[in-house]
This record gives C-alpha cells, sequence and structure tokens, in this order.
C-alpha cells in the first residue's frame, strides 16, 4: 500500500528527511523508529510563565503563555467560570513546546485566577498548573457587591417588612430590585451603600420565602445577593420521604436543555423509559436533570416557566425529578474549593427558589450533587485539604436547603472508593475520623455511588464496592439510600474501558449483570436501586456490538425531518488548521441527536455525505485538521434519532491563518480480525507530496474493542496495534485515530485518505 500525493507539489523537503540524512551522514543514525528510542520520560508538567503571581496588565486582549511537557489538550480556566482553548507550538512533533491563549480582561476588574489544564501523555489523566493570579485595574466592568441585611436568614417574619440592602459599587447605580419567591422584580429606594424595600409578609402567610436582590449600574453590570430565606407564620415543617429511585438515569444538559426547549423530546424520552422489551429490562422512573448555564441559557433563572412544563409532563406521567448540580464552576470540581463555595451555593439556591417558587407538581423530588473533588490533584498531593473543602461545601449546601424548611433529598455522587481508597479514608472531620464515604452519609438523604464496574461479582465487582456504603446505611438507619450507578459511556479516550463500562459488553450483558445486583440486594432497607449514566449514551447502546445486535429505536417511525437551525451559522478561524462554528437550535416533534456540519472549499456547493465534516451535539463545533491559508464554507442540518436530516442552513464562511508547519494525513487505514483479537495497519504521509514520513499515531478501539493504543511500526513502516480480545461469535470493533505527531508537520485530518474517522469490521455467527 503506498501514500497518494493530494495536495500541492511539495515545496521543500520534509525537515524530518533532512534530519534523517544528516543522521546518516554523521554516523549516528539510531537503529530503530525514532518515536522508540529509549529515554527517561519527564514528569509532565504546564507552566503559566507569561505573567508573575499578582502582576498588573492591561484591560483588553492579553497573552497568557506559558511551557508544556508530554502534555496536550491544554485548556486555560478563568476564575472557575470558563475555559479557553489554547495554541498550542509543539517541538519537533512531540507533545512538548510553548502554549499561549488569548484573555479578553476588558470583561474584568481586580484579580483574575488563572489554572491550565491538560492531560498527561501517556496516562491521559488531567496535568494543572499552580494558580496564577494577575490584576486588572478596569472598574467599568466591576459589578456591584450587594447584601441584605435585614430580615436575617431563617428569621421569622409578619407584616411590614424592611427588606434593608448595602450595596457597594465602583460605577453609578442604575437601579437596585428586591424579588420575592421568584416573582418580578421589584425596585428598592435609596442611594449610596443603603437601600430599602418595603414588604407585606402577610402576603405569603405560612411559608417560607425566598428574598433576592440585585443591583446594575450605569454600565449594565449586575451584581446579585445570595438568597435570604424568612418564615411567616405557622410553616409546617415538610415530612422527608426518600423513594426508591429504581431506576434512576442521568440526564445532562445537552439532553436536557432539548427536553426544556424542544418538547417534542419527552416523546423519546418517555418511550426509552417505559421499554422494556427490547431489552428485558426494568423501566426507568427517576430522572436526574442537569439545570447548569449551558449554550448561554441559564434555565432556572432565565426559563424557569420551561422547567416547571417539564417537571409537571414528568409527573403526570409517573416519573420522579431530581435537579442534578455540580460546583456552579467550569470545571465543575473547581466548586469543591473554599474560593468557589459561593458559586455551588448560588447554584442549590437556585434550585431552592425555584421549588419554592412552584407549584406542587412542578416542584423536584430531589437534588443529586455531582461535584467530583477527587479530579482535583491535590486531592491526592495535599490529604486531606481537599476532603475537608469537599465536607464543607456538601454541609453549606444542606444547610441552605434546611434554612429554607423544604423537603427536598440531597444526595452527591461519589466514587466507589470513597470507603476504601487511602485518599479518601480516615478524614477527621467536625471531631470525627471516619471514611469519606462514612462522613458523605451522615450528612445527606441519599448518595449514588458511581460504581463504575462491568461485572457484578466477584472482589472488584459492583457488588462488593457498594457493599461498605450499602452495610454503613444501615447502620445508621436510612433505607433507601444507597443508589448504584453503572456506566455505559464510551470512556476510553480517559482510560481503558475494559473493566469499567459496559459500553463494549452492550445492553444485553448489561442487564444480565444487573440482575445478579438486584438478586444480592433484594430486601436490603438501604438499597435505593440502580442509576444509569447516561440517557445519550445507553440510548445508543445496542443488545451486542455486531451483526444482529439491536439498537433501540422510536416506534411508531418518525419521517418527519427536524426543522433547520434557528439561528444562521458563523465561522470564525481559531488558527491556521481550525475554525469554530455557532448556529442556533432546531426543533423536531421527536428528539434532536445530533448536528450534521458540512463544510466545502466551494462557496456553493451541495451538502451531502461526500461533504459532510462531522457531528456535534452542541450548538457549537471546531472544525480541526484544515489546511492553512484557505476560505472554508459551512452549512448546517439538523438530525433526529430516527436519523431523518432537517434543511440545511444558509453558508457561513471563515479563512484560516499561515504556518510554516505542513500538513500530513492518515492514508489506508484499515483493521481486519486476526485471531482472537483486531489489528489496525495505516500509514502516515505528507499530505503535498505523498511521501510516507515517521510519525508518532495514538488511537483507540471502539465498540467491542475500546483499548487505547500507540501503534508500532513493522518492517515496511507500516503502523499497526492489535485490540484487547473479542468475542468468538460474533462482534464489531473500530478504529479512531486521536493524536498523529512528527517533526515540523501537523495533523491534517480533514484530509484523512479515504476522508473517514472511523474504521470498522464486524464478524458474524459462524
Amino acid at each position: 500500500m503506498s501514500c497518494q500525493a493530494t495536495g500541492r507539489k511539495s515545496r521543500v523537503l520534509p525537515l524530518l528527511s533532512k534530519w534523517l540524512v544528516m543522521m546518516l551522514v554523521v554516523g549516528i543514525m539510531p537503529l530503530f523508529p525514532v518515536h522508540q528510542l529509549p529515554a527517561a520520560r519527564a514528569v509532565s508538567q504546564i507552566t503559566i510563565d507569561s505573567h508573575s503571581d499578582g502582576a498588573q496588565v492591561e484591560a483588553g486582549q492579553v497573552i497568557i503563555s506559558g511551557h508544556y511537557t508530554d502534555v496536550y489538550d491544554i485548556k486555560l480556566i478563568v476564575n472557575g467560570r470558563e475555559q479557553l482553548d489554547t495554541h498550542m507550538n509543539n517541538l519537533s512533533g512531540t507533545e512538548t513546546g510553548t502554549w499561549h491563549a488569548e484573555l479578553d480582561t476588558s470583561r474584568y476588574h481586580g484579580e483574575i485566577n488563572l489554572v491550565a489544564r491538560g492531560l498527561d501523555s501517556v496516562t491521559r489523566y488531567g496535568v494543572t498548573t499552580p494558580v496564577k493570579r494577575i490584576e486588572v485595574d478596569n472598574p467599568g466592568s466591576s459589578p456591584p457587591l450587594v447584601r441584605i441585611d435585614q430580615p436575617l436568614d431563617g428569621s421569622l417574619v409578619e407584616g411590614q417588612i424592611s427588606v434593608a440592602l448595602s450595596v457597594y459599587a465602583l460605577n453609578p447605580v442604575q437601579t437596585v430590585e428586591v424579588r420575592l419567591n421568584g416573582g418580578s422584580w421589584n425596585a428598592a429606594s435609596g442611594s449610596g451603600e443603603n437601600y430599602e424595600y418595603m414588604w407585606d409578609a402577610d402576603s405569603a402567610p405560612d411559608r417560607t420565602s425566598s428574598i433576592e436582590a440585585r443591583a446594575i449600574d450605569q454600565f449594565g453590570n449586575v451584581g446579585r445577593s445570595l438568597t435570604v430565606y424568612v418564615k411567616n407564620g405557622e410553616v409546617i415543617p415538610e415530612e422527608m420521604v426518600l423513594e426508591r429511585q429504581d431506576r434512576a438515569i442521568w440526564i445532562w444538559e445537552k439532553a436536557a436543555y432539548n427536553l426544556f426547549l424542544n418538547p417534542g423530546s419527552r416523546s423519546a424520552l418517555k418511550a426509552f423509559a417505559d421499554d422494556t422489551d427490547t431489552f428485558d429490562s426494568d423501566s426507568v422512573t427517576t430522572f436526574y436533570l442537569g439545570v447548569f448555564p449551558y449554550e448561554g441559557i441559564d434555565i432556572l433563572e432565565d426559563e424557569p416557566g420551561k422547567v416547571r412544563e417539564f417537571v409537571a409532563w414528568a409527573h403526570d406521567n409517573g416519573f420522579k425529578v431530581h435537579a442534578c448540580i455540580a460546583g456552579g464552576t467550569v470545571p465543575p470540581y473547581f466548586g469543591a474549593l473554599t474560593p468557589y463555595h459561593e458559586l455551588a451555593i448560588r447554584e442549590m439556591e437556585k434550585v431552592i427558589n425555584y421549588n419554592l417558587s412552584s407549584a406542587a407538581n412542578e416542584q423536584f423530588d430531589g437534588v443529586n450533587v455531582d461535584i467530583e473533588p477527587y479530579i482535583l490533584p491535590d486531592f491526592r498531593l495535599q490529604k486531606p485539604s481537599v476532603q475537608l473543602q469537599y465536607l464543607d461545601i456538601m454541609e453549606q449546601l444542606i444547610a441552605r436547603r434546611d434554612t429554607a424548611g423544604i423537603a427536598l433529598p440531597f444526595g452527591p455522587a461519589i466514587p466507589r472508593w470513597f470507603d476504601s481508597n487511602d485518599p479518601a479514608k480516615d478524614i477527621t472531620w467536625n471531631g470525627q475520623t471516619k471514611w469519606l464515604s462514612e462522613h458523605i452519609q451522615d450528612m445527606s438523604d441519599y448518595i449514588t455511588i458511581m460504581d463504575y464496574r462491568d461485572s457484578a461479582e466477584g472482589s472488584a465487582g459492583i457488588i462488593a464496592h457498594a457493599q461498605g456504603e450499602i452495610d454503613y446505611a444501615n447502620l445508621i438507619g436510612k433505607p433507601n439510600s444507597v443508589v448504584i450507578g453503572v456506566e455505559t459511556l464510551d470512556i476510553a479516550n480517559s482510560g481503558d474501558p475494559e473493566t469499567i463500562t459496559f459500553r463494549e459488553e452492550g445492553r444485553t450483558y448489561m442487564e444480565s449483570e444487573l440482575d445478579k445486583v438486584y438478586a444480592w440486594f433484594s430486601g436490603n432497607p438501604a438499597f435505593g436501586g440502580i442509576a444509569m449514566h447516561h440517557y445519550d449514551s445507553i440510548r445508543w447502546l445496542p443488545s451486542a456490538w455486531g451483526p444482529g445486535g439491536v439498537k433501540w429505536a422510536v416506534t411508531p417511525e418518525d419521517v418527519t425531518p427536524p426543522t433547520a437551525v434557528s439561528e444562521q451559522p458563523s465561522a470564525e478561524a481559531f488558527d491556521y488548521q481550525s475554525i469554530i462554528l455557532r448556529y442556533g437550535r432546531a426543533f423536531d416533534d421527536s428528539d434532536i441527536e445530533e448536528y450534521v456540519i458540512y463544510r466545502s472549499t466551494e462557496p456553493n456547493f451541495e451538502p451531502d455525505s461526500a461533504n459532510m465534516a462531522g457531528q456535534s451535539r452542541n450548538l457549537t463545533y471546531k472544525d480541526r485538521g484544515l489546511l492553512p491559508d484557505t476560505t472554508y464554507y459551512y452549512k448546517i442540518a439538523a438530525k433526529d434519532i430516527s436519523g431523518n436530516v432537517g434543511p440545511a442552513s444558509e453558508v457561513a464562511s471563515a479563512t484560516t491563518s499561515s504556518s510554516s508547519l505542513r500538513p500530513m494525513i492518515i492514508s489506508g487505514m484499515n483493521i481486519a480480525r486476526e485471531g482472537t483479537r483486531s489489528k489496525v495497519t495505516l500509514k502516515v504521509c505528507d499530505y503535498e507530496t505523498g511521501e510516507q514520513i515517521v510519525a508518532r499515531v495514538y488511537g483507540r478501539f471502539t465498540f467491542n474493542g475500546g483499548k487505547y493504543v500507540e501503534l508500532a511500526p513493522d518492517a515496511s513502516g507500516m503502523l499497526y496495534a492489535h485490540s484487547e480480545a473479542l468475542p468468538d461469535a460474533a462482534g464489531e470493533v473500530g478504529f479512531w485515530p486521536q493524536r498523529v505527531l512528527s517533526g515540523d508537520y501537523y495533523w491534517a485530518s480533514a484530509y484523512d485518505h479515504p476522508r473517514s474517522t472511523t474504521v470498522t469490521v464486524s464478524w458474524p455467527i459462524p
């Protein structure tokens, strides 16, 4: 198999070839491929070098930069609220070099906290920098600080109440407003730092009321207070009833916002949840519903009526709904850290305030909290600092619920090893030394164990990993309080799914293992059921991969395509080989599965399978692997879960920037069954000349495979790798390249030949 020249004529001899010639001339040519030279591996790390801690910067575009060693996919995290893509300049085709990001500081005033995070080249686990703090003197972007001084949080009120506010602002304040029980915003009177709003508390008798305040300055900056909860009259405490959550399913924001904003999505959810025949499974009864802001909408704040419609619909159809929140940060696990606790509290208060302002049939049945502090490196390196901060915020979130006096079951999602792993055990908090799981169980109403294993039995199985939490729940007298979560997500990019997820084995095998879990814990008072992670991934999971595998489908067949996108796409070049697309939501009588991205170098192209660039579940898409100095044209169409594709959008275009790097492509990728495993083979070529080049290729097997590998060269230079052992009778395995590295080159993946991100092979039962 030979590489084919697919681009323009060669400009110069590739620098890698020059290097090989030099090695031959001086007599030090290695006896094995360059990428297999034995060497001691440097410790992977990232630095922020552009600014010293506390440095003053100008308001405007600021370049944040640093170095990295054996790291890829670096993001810059700003104030725990947003992640910026970075430009990574590698050295000679390695994952070591310099990086930079463009930060618009005109949106900030005062201290800005920066953390760079990437993935280790070998382990693919997170690598982060210490916090770097910079300062910007930009008072025009400073929001007012607002505090409710009276009445006091948790107090009893009656009659005419003065809601007293303190407002601190660097800019002239335009309005100060108060909102009661999620109603309209009403103007407060006053000036300077002191404002007042008179409220007739008798208008809300015998209930808990929420009081919020906000101030808006002349530049439109908005400052919000935390919520104050007060009780008026005889407020009868609600009885906390914790029902079994069997089965529960996580529905993250990508799917949840479809359910809120595209009512047709609910028909697909109900059909899926009620279906017990396709896979001989139990029905889904409980939704853990993501409500964090997504694609520019804060659903609980901006569109609470849409949430009420969905929750009422769910209740009318026999489902329970728990709001699923995290730390109020991006990434969510930053909410475990004390500096970000207020953001987590605000997320909890939004759920509480929503319930207080909603009718009984519109209220959430619980709150599932997924902060996952163990992703932070200091969870292990600085034990027990992060553990204690995490316990503190859990206690504060529960305290907000208790102050409001509502019966809202509180349930953190915790990993299976919080009752045994060394960084989790023997944590002294509030004068007691216990496993981390026990501290959490003591204060929470329920827990959902992320018991991510693909077998029920054995010392490393689902049952064994849940037994400790089950036993402790019985010891402290909390029935129905341990929900066992299982994984169906395709997680091979971050770990080997061989033992973690049911993705490889399929739904039929998963149900057989869950039957064993049910049998073991049948009649156990603490067992609260099984939760599946998550709606998107399990909806795609067949009974088994390969011929004869059955996938879930909507019945009766849906033949109506989605609408066009509601906002025409925009395109913006990010660098020499990537363009960022943004577009509006489409709508369907069922659920939108994804958005299809069509790409061409011709403005008047017809969108079809030949020019399909990719798919996205989001309302944004980053098209990668393009050519420098090239104008690309795009059209977007929505596809529903039955495969119907809606009308394409109008065209959007952008032109990539220049680069001295040469494009390389993968050529002739093929996969075949070889004994008990599958073997992938491919070559890497110079895009312009078709010349085969030396490169390092990383990728992962999919479907029955799942293993992440680095390909090795054979005698002819063909790169290859083997999957894990595969089923004997029937199956399907694919391969998905992830990273391609070679000196003075970059991977122009959009031009791989053939143009396919994956190849697959399946084999039938003999």
